[in-house]
């Protein structure tokens, strides 16, 4: 039996596209165990992976040194794996598996991290343009091209999952809901405009599909300006759930409708139907990796900039994307499914 720790992300996006590098060690190695080392806001979502075994807490996330506190998290998990996958590129980000002294230790090169990650890969962006390739080249021998095809993530979520998270939260089980996803942590040049959703969401609601506004407590204020401009049209749950709730109601769903964020790729890993809208961002790079999604994007001269605000001060990668435009898509998607 193969032990494997797998420091994961800090983003949630990013734990999504790292599934194919876990599936592909379990492919390669049937006896492999493999735990995730996450921080608390990213667990649900390696926990919805069939690959792990279990995750540990890690609490030193965004920027947090507290090299004594590593090296005392590092001591408990001491002598219990035989390999570590380190997925961010920071150097502090391999000193957990480092002062665990588990023996070999895989990452790409960065900051200065000879020694503390002891096979290192160096990251070719032409051969692995999609985050998701490189996080699996690392299942490779180094300097070996990475085999494709890949699998696309898979989240699961239970039926006895999803009725529980229903009831709790006082949601009816039928119609399913349409899901609107309008936040995306990066920043205001990946959000597509809340008088947009609010369109959006009036024409759904006239055609008797329910509409559910998912997100954290930092999504509360789009959240808010969507539902005061669509009052009777949507149900607003940003801020209600947890993560792991979320899942569950975007498994329930017929249909999301997405920012590029985090719960993007959480739709397309739950294999639901998604329209995914890109604004200062490249679907080259982090599109949603389902044949069930659909990704709107203009293409416009100035983007992709990913820049967090407009440099331009227009936002027209996402004001010219209209609402008009959005719901042909999903009609079409709710059309498929009927």
């Amino acid at each position: 039996m193969t032990r494997i720790l797998v420091v994961t992300p800090n983003w949630i996006g990013d734990c999504v596209a790292a599934q194919p590098l876990l599936m592909r060690l379990a492919e390669r190695r049937p006896d492999v165990v493999i735990d995730a080392l996450a921080p608390a806001w990213v667990a649900p979502v390696m926990e919805a992976m069939p690959q792990v075994r279990r995750v540990i807490a890690n609490p030193f996330g965004h920027g947090r040194f507290d090299p004594v506190g590593r090296w005392k998290l590092a001591r408990t998990l001491a002598g219990q794996y035989d390999e570590a996958y380190v997925l961010p590129n920071s150097w502090k980000s391999a000193l957990i598996p480092f002062f665990a002294g588990i023996p070999l230790r895989v990452g790409f090169s960065g900051e200065a991290r000879i020694g503390v990650v002891n096979r290192r890969h160096r990251l070719d962006e032409k051969a692995t343009p999609l985050q998701v390739e490189r996080y699996a080249q690392l299942a490779e021998p180094v300097g070996t091209p990475l085999a494709r095809p890949l699998p696309d993530p898979r989240l699961t979520r239970s039926p006895a999952q999803i009725a529980a998270t229903l009831a709790q939260l006082g949601l009816a089980d039928s119609p399913r809901p349409v899901v609107f996803c309008p936040g995306a942590e990066y920043g205001p040049a990946k959000r597509w405009p809340e008088r947009h959703y609010a369109e959006l969401a009036r024409e759904l609601a006239a055609r008797g599909h329910p509409v559910w506004l998912l997100g954290s407590k930092k999504d509360q204020p789009v959240a808010a300006e969507i539902a005061r401009l669509a009052p009777d049209a949507v149900r607003d749950l940003c801020g209600v759930t947890n993560l792991a709730q979320a899942l569950d109601l975007i498994a329930h769903a017929r249909l999301a409708v997405t920012n590029d964020s985090g719960l993007m790729h959480v739709a397309a890993a739950l294999d639901t139907p998604l329209v995914a809208l890109f604004g200062s961002s490249s679907p080259n790079y982090t599109p949603p990796l389902s044949g069930r999604a659909q990704v709107m994007w203009l293409q416009l001269e100035c983007s992709p900039c990913f820049k967090r605000e407009c440099p331009l001060g227009h936002f027209n990668c996402l004001t010219q994307m209209t609402p008009a435009s959005v719901l042909a898509r999903v009609q079409s998607q709710l059309e498929a499914q009927s």
